[in-house]
């Protein structure tokens, strides 16, 4: 394992699927461990002793967690191909705020539309919707967020698109609707290859979700 790249990862993880963008915007390859992390396994402690949690980025034996540290790894790491941070330290600062923005805003509500019921749920619709907004009016007439060039920031939004089905189906909303400019704006996004081979099936989120519906009593 020391000499190579691994990544610990669950097929579902919106996080995962930002750090394998990344990855594929650099044209590196590495090897994939499917680590499920309901099921806390020996490698998985061993290398995020602190959190258990995945996407674990493992390179030369050394472990990198969190996904939006990893991108900025890999973005240093490999820094003679595509960037990902803009060069520019205000624009890059922007791009981690925003990035901050998204997670500490967007996971909890997201959840709990598909795992939650009653006041719960539509509490946390009306958050999501609001914070989408939020984040529909940051992006304005921009073709990414970062301008011209897709970046760390859409790569750190991006990583939820897979569960955007889940959270229309459950949440009884439209993202066409709802935000019609991130729409085009995912639209531009899907045109990448590295994107959509990083994504997960939305139907299948879907299925997986209406499990974990009935493991936390919501169905």
């Amino acid at each position: 394992m020391a000499d190579e790249l691994v990544l610990l990862d669950f097929w579902p993880s919106m996080f995962g699927m930002r750090t394998k963008m990344a990855l594929a915007e650099k044209g590196v390859s590495y090897e994939y461990i499917e680590t499920d992390p309901w099921t806390k396994t020996p490698l998985l402690i061993e290398m995020n002793p602190i959190h258990k949690k995945i996407p674990v980025l493992i390179h030369k034996g050394k472990p990198i967690c969190e996904s939006l540290i990893q991108l900025e790894y890999i973005d240093e790491v490999w820094s003679d191909t595509y960037p990902i941070l803009p060069s520019d330290p205000y624009q890059k600062a922007q791009a981690r705020f925003w990035a901050d923005f998204i997670d500490k805003k967007l996971y909890d509500p997201a959840w709990k539309i598909w795992g939650t019921k009653g006041e719960d749920q539509v509490a946390a619709k009306k958050e999501l919707i609001e914070h989408f907004k939020t984040l529909e009016t940051e992006l304005g007439d921009k073709t990414y967020y970062g301008g011209e060039v897709f970046g760390f920031l859409d790569i750190a939004l991006m990583g939820y698109y897979s569960w955007f089905k889940a959270m229309e189906k459950f949440g009884e909303f439209s993202f066409e609707t709802e935000f019609p400019k991130l729409t085009e704006w995912t639209k531009r996004c899907l045109e990448r290859e590295s994107v959509v081979k990083a994504l997960a099936d939305s139907d299948k989120i879907i299925e997986y979700a209406y499990a974990l519906r009935k493991k936390f009593g919501a169905e």
